[in-house]
């Protein structure tokens, strides 16, 4: 493997492969730009995208579908106005029931429905379900309205088709700003750690066409495979390529500049560099992609998808980032540097610094190092406390949309469960079974209506539920149903679906892919770094340690979340995928330095080779670090709460992990336990040395 990997980098490197490198990448990133530039046609932001693959609620919402031309979504006009409707009211309703019926799928409005208390109607227009026929219909009904504001009535669009217009306004050109910002974050954060006025665009360049063929990777994939590519998904992937790119970049290039110093010949350097830091790039490519993949044994489909696209994205920056780099630094030369220029047997930037003096600590103090940072790390976890997992429709935006602010008026008006009622389909020979089921359940009431599929097959019945949809009480009534359903009718084959029954199966299959992702993954992990490391100890060690930072991360979250950003709870989706990426992302980082350590060992002993080993990726790794948590730091500013939240978690996190974990509890760990640490592997040398080899007296990276 060794003899393999030698050859390997040599051949990146050469003198020659460097311009055919070049080519193909050139050739490559033409072919690959139109798929990119195509991932809008196979984005889908529909419902399913987010469900549970075997959940009742999801096989409502395919089934749906075979109402063909009958199936439609409902757009709900409510008008309200303190102190009660006046005829003046009611005239302009039934002008705006004429002038909007051009919008419904039948040409005809329902209603307008007068509240009991007098002071709101209510229109229901029933929009045709296809493709984008939705929003587009929505927003001219919007734009319809509101030319037409009276003192005093206030008129909101809300139901289905409003919930859905706002929810698919969040990504609207999510992937294009995402790669502006994750662009001029990464470009400020290298120049700032290079501190030179060429060396930050070859990085920049090459996450670029990474993040560029990673996108069509994913197109073709969706195109023929299938496979489920969402706004969210799709963005995420964008900032995770620009994060793990840079990251593979700074190791990379730290440790070409280190060679620079004993080689004359820049492609002898990048051979070097490649051999060297090769297996730990893609070690912890292998980690955050094979991580990402276990995601596809979850059962919500938003997991599974990100989870593909989060492997493509990690495998797409590896691919780039060890072949169009190198090849760029080399064609480039040692000007890149410019204006601190690394010569051929000069000394290299001393190691005399902050990571010099953290490491005399550590070697004095690593008992009460390392049990002060569990110590507050495990007090960090302390704010999972009073953790509530769920959001409503509502509760997905960071704004109040109209829709929501719709549905509260329907709610305070009508009965409680009308602006989101639960939708039933069933065979249509036992629906009139099924509906006098439904009408007897506690909880329910009414069953207003019943819809029929274009080949008589299929019975959609829409049950209005007593309490509002996003209650507890109304879960329990979901229950309910389908318990009755099951007894009373146990051959009808009849789903429960609608947006309660949609939140309720969320929550639980959420909580059932973590109790079978969350081992599995660790259990991946584990085994990558075992074969890595070659070593049992050392991997449990840097697991646990991840895991206290993931928990930490989530409770650190959990207050931001609550007192500085106001959500009301956490996305069930996100308590999995947080894991997930922050224990690849936590292994990530230490891949880079236990392989460091293990490397230093081998030569100069293990006392003195984890000490040199923190002191020579110190720089680098907190670079990486920092840039990796401003890339989803952009996340967070975005106006959906999951993905806000998705933001946070990792970005704190990794800074966790990064100041922390990696810099403190890590090595001093490693320094208490000793070389009981390799077991049953002896990297360390066969015989004592008297001093380390002059080239591991002086360490470089990045930025001290």
């Amino acid at each position: 493997m060794s003899r393999f990997l030698s050859g390997l980098a040599r051949s990146l490197a050469g003198r020659r492969h460097k311009w055919f490198l070049l080519g193909a990448w050139a050739v490559l990133l033409a072919v690959a730009l139109p798929f990119a530039a195509k991932i809008g046609t196979v984005t889908k932001n529909e419902a399913t995208s987010t469900m549970p693959r075997t959940a009742q609620s999801t096989q409502v919402a395919v089934q749906a579908k075979k109402f063909g031309s009958n199936q439609t979504v409902p757009a709900l006009i409510v008008y309200s106005r303190d102190g009660g409707i006046t005829r003046a009211d009611r005239a302009r309703v039934e002008q705006d029931r004429a002038a909007l019926a051009r919008f419904s799928a039948s040409g005809k409005i329902s209603g307008p429905e007068a509240a009991k208390d007098g002071d709101a109607l209510l229109l229901t227009v029933q929009l045709l379900d296809k493709g984008e026929n939705v929003p587009e219909r929505t927003k001219a009904i919007r734009a319809e309205l509101a030319g037409k504001d009276d003192a005093g009535l206030h008129v909101k669009v809300a139901g289905a088709a409003g919930q859905v217009t706002d929810h698919v306004a969040v990504y609207d050109d999510l992937d294009s700003n995402l790669l502006i910002l994750s662009a001029i974050i990464v470009a400020v954060l290298l120049l700032l750690t290079y501190r030179s006025p060429f060396l930050w665009l070859l990085p920049l360049i090459a996450v670029g066409v990474a993040s560029r063929v990673a996108t069509a990777v994913a197109y073709w994939f969706a195109q023929n495979l299938d496979l489920p590519v969402s706004g969210p998904s799709q963005g995420v992937m964008t900032v995770l390529v620009f994060g793990v790119g840079t990251d593979y970049a700074l190791l990379l290039v730290a440790r070409y500049r280190e060679e620079l110093h004993r080689h004359a010949d820049r492609h002898k350097a990048m051979a070097e560099a490649l051999r060297r830091s090769g297996p730990a790039v893609v070690a912890s490519a292998a980690t955050v992609a094979v991580a990402m993949l276990c995601l596809l044994f979850a059962d919500l489909n938003s997991s599974r998808g990100l989870g593909a696209l989060g492997a493509i994205g990690v495998l797409s920056a590896l691919v780039v980032m060890m072949t169009l780099l190198p090849a760029l630094l080399v064609v480039v030369g040692r000007w890149a540097f410019w204006p601190l220029i690394p010569r051929e047997g000069t000394e290299p930037r001393s190691a005399r610094g902050v990571w010099t003096r953290i490491s005399s600590f550590l070697a004095k103090r690593a008992r009460l190092v390392w049990t002060v940072s569990a110590a507050v790390i495990a007090a960090l976890g302390f704010g999972l406390l009073g953790l509530h997992v769920g959001l409503t429709p509502a509760q997905q935006l960071r704004h109040t949309p109209e829709s929501a602010i719709g549905q509260d008026i329907i709610g305070a008006h009508y009965p409680a469960g009308a602006p989101a009622p639960t939708t039933v389909v069933a065979p249509s020979a036992s629906a009139n079974r099924v509906a006098a089921v439904l009408a007897g359940t506690p909880g329910v009431a009414s069953v207003p209506r019943t819809e029929m599929s274009l080949d008589g097959t299929l019975a959609k019945i829409s049950v209005v539920l007593a309490d509002p949809a996003d209650s507890d009480r109304a879960g329990q009534t979901v229950d309910r149903l389908r318990d009755a359903l099951a007894t009373q009718t146990p051959n009808s084959g009849a789903n429960v679906g609608g947006p309660t029954a949609t939140a309720l199966d969320k929550l639980r299959a959420g909580s059932a892919d973590q109790r079978l992702v969350i081992p599995l993954a660790l259990i991946v992990i584990g085994g990558i770094l075992m074969l890595l490391l070659r070593s049992i100890v050392a991997p449990l060690l840097l697991l646990v340690t991840v895991v206290l930072s993931y928990l930490a991360a989530l409770g650190v979250s959990h207050l931001l979340f609550k007192n500085v950003f106001g959500f009301a709870g956490v996305d069930e989706s996100w308590t999995l995928m947080g894991f997930v990426f922050l224990v690849a992302l936590g292994v990530d980082y230490n891949i880079f330095l236990m392989h460091r350590i293990k490397e230093e060992v081998g030569v100069i002993g293990h006392r003195r080779g984890v000490l040199a080993g923190l002191t020579s990726t110190g720089g680098v790794i907190t670079n990486a670090g920092v840039i990796l948590a401003a890339t989803f730091a952009v996340i967070a500013t975005l106006p959906s709460v999951s993905l806000a939240e998705a933001g946070v978690v990792v970005s704190v996190g990794v800074l966790l992990d990064t100041f922390v974990v990696r810099s403190l509890l890590v090595p001093a760990l490693a320094l208490d336990v000793g070389k009981r640490l390799w077991w049953p592997n002896r990297p360390w040398p066969s015989t004592p040395l008297a001093a380390p080899p002059r080239r591991r007296q002086v360490v470089t990276h990045a930025d001290d």
